[in-house]
């Protein structure tokens, strides 16, 4: 059941991803098009940054159930065996921790931004742009947890996975 689930999480950020990443190739071309004719469209630069965030979160999120975000693996195997699970356990606990401090600070930041509008298109609201902080920030944390059996089975082996054999 797990593995459904992580591969459901999986499939719904790669749509995810994959969406916002033609709506932003289509909102960027139809702004070069528009702007070599002599009409710029007066939106095209803001949306295309929203874009660009909302990727980057989205994206990252989906990188984090991956295990494909940066991080310090080759310490974490190059370390004896007895400290490997805990070692793996308080960077997961750190990357989780930052990522709750980051949705919650999130929410607050929304809670502020009520009533701003975007400048270009004043019928969209500031606060459901930045609403992927908040999204973002708990899609990382659901994915690390996600990804969390499978990187506490190989904290728990004797020989770090992808481990180079000495040459004779």
């Amino acid at each position: 059941m797990w593995l459904r689930l992580r591969n459901g999480l999986e499939r719904l950020l790669n749509i995810t991803v994959m969406f916002i990443m033609l709506t932003l190739v289509v909102v960027v071309v139809l702004g070069v098009v528009y702007r070599k004719a002599g009409h710029s469209l007066a939106w095209y630069d803001e949306i295309a940054s929203i874009l660009l965030a909302w990727l980057t979160y989205y994206g990252a999120a989906l990188a984090a159930l991956k295990r494909a975000h940066i991080g310090f693996s080759g310490i974490v195997h190059a370390t004896q065996p007895p400290w490997r699970l805990p070692m793996v356990l308080i960077a997961e606990f750190c990357v989780i921790g930052f990522f709750a401090l980051l949705a919650w600070m999130g929410v607050i930041v929304l809670n502020v931004l009520v009533g701003d509008t975007l400048i270009s298109l004043p019928s969209i609201e500031v606060q459901y742009t930045q609403s992927v902080i908040p999204i973002g920030a708990t899609l990382f944390i659901i994915a690390q947890l996600a990804s969390l059996p499978e990187v506490l089975a190989q904290a728990r082996e004797e020989a770090p996975p992808h481990s180079e054999k000495p040459e004779p």
